[in-house]
């Protein structure tokens, strides 16, 4: 699981509407979703549980890798993007030969020159807006304020830097703290519902009002801007739901974060995760990944996309109240991968699940920012800095982990 440390506060947050959950879940919400006049994406556009590319008329099935280029010696934390150079022509060259088709773009003012390398190619993106999850109260009016103007600066970014006809979703906010969601629900107890101009929601906790309340700024700031909208969506992670009936989640069943209040539902689903590892076996594999994809697949009635899963190679977990959070042997995770990919594909309901982004290209040195210095060694303490497919090499080129990569471009290929 991509666990963020306290210190790693650069940009995050949001949520999304239309999932319908069984008793595993939270209680029936009523009420909703996005308003019928609200118009809907130029191209790729929801069609029940399938996202439809409505030139093609094909459904579309997303393999993907999560993206943050940031090589030795850069860092986002003080906000700088990374570089603009000729690294993108390395990175889109390997990931052409992957056969990935999606990229889950994390930083969210990518430079002209990944534009550029992304024109050479037919790749797909989705732009995640990182908000910061450990706020004090999402509700608090200047908190939403300030969240607001971020996202209007990386929508205006993708029309005037990057490729809106290539863009499938903005994402606002990944991974909200359990500690924040639980705070903000108990300062905020009588807000339940939110009426707005592109979505409305009722009998929903304060938390995901406050993410309403974003994604439908972030709609119509959009609509009335550039005359046109993308997807919509709010990342989430399972430590803190959808599915409530596990006894290691980390919120109470009344704190759950049900990521339905957009287009589609953005989930961040590790094998070894809060949620996860404690679901019943599944169906055809008997692993609890499956499990757990099988049960949320069948509460679901909107697209499902597996934003995040992958394995750090850190040389040893560090942390033993975290299993499975670092010190997995680079010759282990193609089994892993091969195996998660079987989950995925032979899960019951595994029709609803429109793709699946691994994560993520290559190590990211910078993290978990320690100290000033920490993008410019790679620490052997910290999993966060070992999620990479490809290590970075003295010369900032992009080396292969044993045969992790050649078999995601196995796994892609046989879609």
């Amino acid at each position: 699981m991509r666990i963020p440390s306290s210190l790693l506060i650069t940009t995050w947050l949001l949520l999304l509407p239309g999932l319908v959950f069984s008793s595993s879940a939270k209680p029936q919400t009523a009420g909703t979703g996005i308003l019928e006049g609200t118009p809907p994406p130029l191209r790729y556009v929801v069609e029940g549980t399938r996202i439809v590319d409505t030139v093609s008329r094909e459904p579309l099935f997303f393999k993907g890798i999560g993206y943050s280029p940031y090589l030795v010696n850069e860092t986002p934390m003080l906000g700088a993007p990374p570089g603009n150079d000729d690294r993108y022509e390395e990175h889109l060259g390997l990931l052409k030969g992957l056969n990935v088709t999606y990229l889950h773009v994390f930083p969210t003012q990518m430079p002209a020159k990944f534009f550029e390398a992304l024109d050479k190619t037919e790749l797909l993106y989705g732009q995640d807006v990182w908000v910061c999850p450990y706020e004090e109260d999402f509700l608090a009016e200047p908190f939403l304020a300030k969240t607001m103007e971020t996202v209007k600066a990386v929508i205006d970014h993708v029309y005037t830097v990057g490729r809106p006809d290539r863009l499938i979703l903005f994402s606002i906010g990944d991974e909200l703290q359990p500690a924040a969601v639980i705070r903000t629900d108990s300062l905020h107890p009588e807000v339940r519902s939110y009426h707005g101009k592109h979505l409305s929601v009722s009998n929903r906790t304060p938390s995901e009002i406050a993410m309403a309340r974003l994604i439908d700024m972030a709609m119509d700031y959009e609509l009335t801007r550039y005359g046109q909208r993308h997807l919509y969506c709010h990342t989430s992670f399972t430590h803190i739901g959808p599915l409530a009936d596990r006894p290691d989640i980390e919120v109470p069943k009344e704190n759950v974060i049900t990521p339905d209040l957009g287009d589609l539902i953005c989930l961040n689903v590790y094998t070894y995760a809060r949620g996860v590892r404690t679901s019943p076996p599944g169906s055809i594999t008997g692993t609890s990944y499956q499990g757990y994809l099988e049960e949320l697949t069948a509460a679901s009635n909107k697209p499902i996309l597996i934003t995040q899963v992958g394995l750090s190679t850190s040389p040893f977990e560090p942390k033993a109240w975290v299993p499975g959070f670092g010190g997995h042997k680079v010759e282990e995770v193609p089994a892993a991968f091969s195996a998660i990919w079987k989950d995925i594909k032979t899960a019951r309901g595994s029709e609803k699940i429109c793709g699946v982004s691994f994560f993520e290209l290559n190590d990211e040195w910078w993290k978990s920012g320690e100290d000033s210095a920490d993008s410019s060694r790679h620490d052997l303490e910290d999993p966060e800095e070992w999620f990479g497919i490809y290590e970075i090499s003295g010369e900032d080129h992009l080396i292969p982990k044993g045969k992790i990569p050649d078999t995601i471009k196995k796994l892609y290929q046989d879609h």
